[in-house]
């Protein structure tokens, strides 16, 4: 009974050690030759199709609840010249980055823990490496440096429409003026902020790509087995995601000191 209950405790250990394991894996294949270039791009290519309607939708009411809230409160203290400057760091620094995350964790993510869950209780896996093939080489680093650099160019959509999102609802709903809003983009808002939000979009692009590929090639128990597989990946990466957040956050203004008005 008791070793029962100590393996129930240690299993999350383990899987957390093998996840690790995995990404050094990963990260050894990425120097490795030749590279997959066309399935690079195809990865690329599907995870931007079914990503970026769902990032640009998502992103208009991250921009307008933004918007309203942070106008709301600066407007208490008279501040309303700041709304701007305000919305453009919480979009560029935390909404951007973590609404990029989600998506591509809950769409391009269960895509392919599903793909490799397949492959993986069809036996394909098992198949390549008979025929002398590395799987991660093969599979995964084309889908890993996809998801990275589809995070990036989401984030910047995130932001832009974010921004221009809140701009619309301050000026319509808020009495705002368009001038003053973007006049206070510089006020508080420095590039630092944007290079930090990039990062963490390529990060997050990574967790999400290496969480879904271990999960999918170690599916097993049939087609059962891969949806719970792209149910644990999800899961997973957003609790890896919200936690990175914060590290990565309180790194970041540690060292940089924030900008005076």
């Amino acid at each position: 009974m008791a070793s029962g209950t100590a393996t129930r405790v240690l299993a999350p250990i383990g899987t957390a050690g093998k996840l690790f394991a995995f990404g050094l894996d990963v990260g050894r294949g990425l120097f490795r030759r030749p590279f997959q270039l066309r399935e690079f791009l195809q990865q690329a290519w599907f995870i931007a199709s079914v990503t970026i309607i769902p990032t640009a939708l998502v992103a208009i009411p991250f921009g307008a609840v933004i918007a309203l809230q942070v106008g709301g409160l600066i407007k208490q203290f008279g501040a309303q010249s700041f709304t701007g400057s305000a919305a453009v760091l919480a979009v560029v620094r935390e909404a951007g980055p973590i609404a990029t995350s989600l998506l591509i964790a809950g769409a391009g993510g269960s895509a392919i823990a599903a793909d490799l869950g397949a492959r993986k209780i069809r036996e394909e896996l098992d198949a390549m490496m008979v025929l002398g093939i590395d799987p991660i080489q093969r599979l995964v680093v084309p889908r890993v440096l996809a998801c990275m650099l589809v995070a990036v160019f989401l984030n910047g959509l995130v932001s832009v429409v974010g921004v221009a999102g809140g701009y619309v609802f301050n000026v319509v709903l808020q009495d705002g003026t368009p001038g003053a809003y973007l006049a206070s983009f510089t006020a508080l808002a420095q590039l630092p902020d944007l290079w930090q939000g990039m990062i963490k979009a390529l990060v997050f692009g990574l967790i999400a790509a290496i969480v879904a590929c271990y999960k999918g090639m170690n599916a097993g128990g049939g087609p059962k087995g891969v949806g719970d597989a792209v149910n644990e990946s999800v899961v997973i990466t957003f609790m890896l995601l919200f936690l990175v957040n914060f590290v990565m956050s309180a790194i970041y203004l540690q060292l940089v000191p924030p900008k005076t008005g």
